[in-house]
């Protein structure tokens, strides 16, 4: 089924399946092509409107007769690091940052697989083979950065050791966009050693002092979902705000938002993209 608007771009509709994130729901998503010249505008304008990019694809949930998942955003000028982050960036001291243009590597792809076989075993990147985690990476027509972190500790392994670390001496990798109001985490995967340190915590927490260094306002995190407990991460960051009914809010509390079915609260696919800001296309 499609719908479009007097301009393009063409939107569309996944066929419903079963959601990831709440047991005994189906999701649907709503989505359009990211291509073009004006790919970049695109990108920019829907994240605003709580749209996330796979590859060359822009999405947002639009189940039948559900609106649990909500984008989430931290302000980076209101967040204060709580004592637990604060622990978890001196736990995490050791990793030092760079980036890169986002090209696949083997020591990626073996990063990547360990996480997820530890991590997500069941879940739907699952069966992601070597050329189908490049396509991840590098399949974008926008300004996109692989954020990798190494240890310090590994400056001082020997040859013979490096050349045993399938990861090639990588820790964390984020895949992210950078956007004209923020930086959009993609994708994060870590080894599976660093659980205990929080690692996870720490890539959001360093995604922020990025921010901060490149003066952007807002890290976009993805979906959070009350109710789901691998969603619920996303709400431990003080300045976190929720895109809800159309607009941007300051996250108050996880009992004032509802996982509950209800289909007469969701609007139609064609009031849904009548409603859809896009950019000007003049210039």
């Amino acid at each position: 089924m499609r719908h479009s608007l007097p301009i393009a771009p063409q939107f569309y509709v996944t066929a419903p399946q079963p959601c990831p994130y709440l047991t005994g729901r189906m999701e649907r998503k709503l989505f359009t092509a990211l291509q073009g010249d004006a790919a970049e505008k695109l990108n920019n304008t829907l994240s605003k409107q709580g749209f996330r990019r796979s590859q060359n694809v822009l999405y947002r949930p639009s189940c039948t007769d559900c609106s649990a998942c909500m984008s989430a955003r931290i302000k980076v000028e209101d967040f204060a690091p709580s004592k637990s982050q604060k622990r978890v960036l001196k736990r995490n001291a050791d990793l030092t940052r760079s980036a890169s243009s986002p090209w696949a590597t083997e020591g990626q792809y073996a990063l990547f697989r360990d996480y997820l076989d530890s991590r997500h075993p069941t879940g739907g990147m699952a069966d992601m083979n070597l050329f189908e985690f490049a396509a991840m990476v590098e399949e974008t027509p926008i300004k996109t950065r692989l954020i990798e972190y190494r240890s310090k500790l590994a400056d001082g392994m020997t040859t013979e050791f490096q050349s045993e670390d399938p990861y090639e001496g990588l820790r964390a990798v984020s895949l992210t966009d950078i956007l004209d109001d923020g930086l959009s985490m993609v994708y994060s995967f870590f080894a599976p050693e660093l659980m205990k340190s929080s690692v996870g915590t720490y890539l959001i927490l360093d995604h922020i002092q990025i921010a901060r260094e490149l003066d952007l306002p807002y890290i976009y995190l993805g979906y959070w979902v009350p109710g789901s407990d691998k969603m619920g991460y996303k709400i431990n960051y003080k300045g976190v705000e929720i895109f809800r009914n159309g607009k941007w809010e300051a996250f108050s509390h996880p009992d004032d938002y509802s996982s509950e079915t209800n289909p007469i609260i969701v609007a139609p696919i064609a009031e849904q993209v009548a409603h859809i800001e896009l950019p000007d296309q003049s210039g």
